[in-house]
């Protein structure tokens, strides 16, 4: 029989024995508090304090109170820059090669973290640190977003033991998809509510817990805000006390920016300002009525940004409330560059983008006064992504300074006696988990939970804190996104802008050196063509080092690719109960592009009206349900809504109803309706989304978020009788016809 350990001895009787009792697992007395907070497409000029107009008074605070970084770097885009600040390890070393929805079939394309790549939850778990995670995540692959889960890459799978947030890489700020710890939850109903405002509240509460009952413990707190990835969502007040502050454009405002770095020491006084990114004109170029809604467009994302400001604000105040701010490593850190991921034109439906349909200036202009509420899903224009990367080229997704130069906050009040200061070292995000372990004298371990571990391939930064001059640690770093490639090394940087579909032997690389030219402005590829050669074979060693091959520069087209065995996508057939939880957009059906049935045994009586099915809301989706008596099916394609309506009213009693799509084309069908096997209604959808279907996912009996038609108001219940939904999807799906499909667009 195999026994717990025990140190004392057991007699007959309590008299002649001796209890004992195990120690628990305790870090070291003192050691820090971890608070890290992730900002969500916030370019190197957005915050105040590395000189944007945008107010960010608290986190100017901290700081001034600590170090603000301006040669850190990220890897362009989300899921793999949270990947790289949790594990410590590149992005393809353990498997985060781009977001986590697309798992391209190769070790370092999984869309998870290998368990092979402990976290630094996991880690600090393992040390007797209480952990917690708020907000979006964006490390579950999503079709892996279930309530059946498999549940090993949610938060509290991977180190926390507590979690409450969005899982997905963006949603609703109004009427998020939230989750706590392992299963959904709905959107606290309140005329107020507002998702950030609701994170920083849970953050608290979470320390509050903490510091009432385990005052003694150290915590690492992980707070990763929506903001401010599109849909730029805020308060109204807060969107108008930006009124004409942007009114002067993007170009005013890069000189402006510029300027007031170089006063603030954040950039060398020789810093060029690059042309405008091609597809950026000139803001005197531009028509009265694009200045007014670009300008209004920049505001939602100023507003954004200052509310969230406002409310970590509130956080930071509990830490000093609480006397915990002075032994707290306080990270402020963004994800990547600013979002080019708005249009030349901005646009009020995200989905738009996502699915490679161009925006109209003229819709955009009927939405303007809706610019920030729930009903669109607004991004700015490219101009502002431009302004909010100064002086940085080109934008998020890309591997020049504006995609990957991020700002970096680190304060440590006990720890880090310099206030106010700059730090020029270079570095790159995963060279924060290794600093935090440094600081709190704790090794990443060869073996975890029983896993051999990847070794930690990020640089400790802690010699930078006292240390304003010292050179760099990190030596080389190399980049890949979408087919967008870089590499640093010895204060030198080589990196080429891919276009999708060309061949990788012809992309032309720039070389600067990086050191002397912070805006990357000077190529030097003509003039030093054998220290760019020397760079480019350094690139390849290292995406051979580090699981970067084989290069896929399929961005959108990554949608179409066939499910991974086993995965829930690879079902052709699903029954889904009434009462269900809410399952993300990646855990649904996937219904695109591809013939399909919807079928439903009801019962109603006189007035039961309702909604059967929905996938989606006010971005994009389907939805199912019966209005009037009469059955009724609405796509809603981006904005755009294609609605079919029974000619005959549904009978009162039980009833077998039926929705049949027949594709009879790229992205076109036509949709029959059925009760009892008897057809009462039908018509063509001329279009369908090919790529994406909605920020929202599938509800049964109801559209629990943002209404997906515009004749109901959500939810909308069902008020018959409904026990299940049997979906059927076809075998006509089109998975390579990417040229096709984009053939199609192009006509649309």
């Amino acid at each position: 029989m195999i026994r717990e350990p025990f140190d004392g001895s057991i007699g007959q009787t309590m008299a002649d024995s001796e209890p004992w009792w195990p120690q628990p697992t305790a870090p070291k007395a003192g050691s820090p508090n971890v608070v890290m907070v992730v900002l969500d497409d916030v370019g190197f000029a957005h915050l105040g304090c590395y000189g944007s107009r945008i107010r960010t008074p608290h986190i100017d605070r901290i700081a001034a109170e600590g170090l603000r970084y301006t040669n850190f770097h990220t890897t362009a885009l989300c899921s793999p820059t949270r990947a790289c600040l949790l594990t410590g390890r590149n992005h393809h070393s353990v498997g985060m090669s781009s977001v986590a929805n697309w798992n391209l079939g190769f070790p370092g394309s999984r869309g998870a973290v290998t368990h092979r790549a402990a976290t630094l939850s996991e880690i600090l778990r393992s040390k007797g640190y209480n952990t917690m995670a708020v907000g979006k995540w964006h490390l579950t692959p999503g079709d892996e977003q279930t309530p059946a889960g498999p549940f090993d890459q949610w938060p509290l799978q991977r180190g926390f033991e507590r979690y409450y947030g969005f899982l997905d890489a963006y949603t609703s700020q109004w009427r998020p998809e939230l989750t706590v710890d392992n299963h959904r939850i709905e959107t606290p109903e309140s005329p107020d509510y507002h998702l950030t405002e609701d994170l920083v509240d849970h953050s608290i509460e979470f320390l509050r817990n903490q510091v009432s009952w385990a005052p003694d413990k150290p915590f690492f707190l992980y707070l990763a805000l929506g903001a401010c990835h599109e849909p730029h969502h805020a308060p109204q007040s807060f969107i108008d006390s930006y009124k004409g502050v942007f009114d002067d454009g993007w170009d005013q405002c890069r000189d402006e920016v510029l300027s007031r770095q170089i006063d603030l020491g954040l950039v060398p006084d020789d810093t060029v300002l690059p042309p405008r990114n091609p597809g950026v004109q000139a803001w005197s170029d531009l028509g009265r009525e694009e200045r007014r809604l670009f300008a209004r467009l920049q505001q939602a994302f100023a507003g954004m940004l200052e509310h969230a400001d406002h409310h970590l604000g509130r956080l930071f105040e509990f830490l000093v409330s609480s006397g915990q701010r002075d032994n707290t490593i306080l990270v402020v850190v963004s994800d990547n560059g600013a979002s080019q991921e708005g249009s030349a034109v901005g646009t009020m439906n995200t989905m738009r983008y996502h699915n490679g349909l161009a925006d109209n200036l003229e819709d955009n202009l009927r939405q303007i006064d809706l610019i920030g509420r729930a009903e669109v899903y607004n991004n700015y224009p490219l101009g502002w992504a431009m302004a909010g990367n100064t002086p940085c080229k080109w934008y998020k997704q890309n591997t020049h300074g504006g995609g990957i130069r991020d700002p970096l906050i680190i304060s440590w009040p006990i720890g880090i006696r310099a206030r106010g200061g700059i730090r020029t070292q270079f570095h790159h995000a995963t060279d924060i988990m290794p600093t935090l372990l440094e600081a709190i004298e704790i090794e990443a371990p060869s073996c975890h939970d029983g896993v051999e571990q990847i070794p930690v391939e990020g640089v400790g930064m802690g010699y930078t804190f006292e240390a304003p001059h010292e050179a760099t640690r990190k030596d080389v770093q190399y980049f890949e996104m979408l087919g967008h490639r870089g590499i640093y090394a010895d204060g030198w940087k080589a990196v080429t802008r891919h276009e999708a579909g060309t061949s990788f032997d012809d992309d032309t690389w720039e070389l600067y050196h990086l050191s002397e030219d912070f805006s990357e402005s000077e190529d030097l590829a003509a003039t030093e063509p054998e220290k760019l050669r020397a760079m480019i074979a350094l690139w390849w060693e290292e995406a051979d080092r580090y699981q970067v091959l084989p290069l896929d520069d399929r961005v959108v087209e990554r949608w179409l690719l066939p499910p991974a065995p086993g995965s829930v996508k690879a079902r052709d057939s699903f029954v889904l109960y009434r009462g269900i939880s809410h399952v993300g957009p990646d855990a649904a059906p996937d219904l695109k592009n591809v013939s399909h049935t919807i079928k439903a045994d009801i019962f109603r009586s006189e007035g039961d009206d309702g909604v059967l099915v929905a996938h989606g809301g006010h971005s994009g989706g389907y939805s199912l349900f019966v209005k009037s008596a009469r059955l009724v099916y609405v796509y809603n394609c981006a904005g755009t809504y294609h609605r079919i309506e029974a000619e005959k009213i549904l009978p009162l009693g039980l009833s077998s109803i039926r929705m049949e799509f027949v594709k009879t084309g790229a992205l076109s069908g036509r949709v029959k309706l059925f009760a009892d096997d008897e057809l009462i209604g039908c018509g063509e959808l001329p279009e369908t989304l090919p790529y994406t279907l909605s920020v929202e996912g599938i509800d049964i009996g109801e559209d629990r978020l943002t209404p997906v038609a515009q004749d109901y108001t959500s939810p909308f219940r069902f008020e018959g009788t409904l026990e299940r939904i049997e979906i059927g999807i076809g075998s006509d799906r089109t998975r390579d016809g990417a040229g096709e499909m984009r053939s199609t667009l192009a006509k649309q």
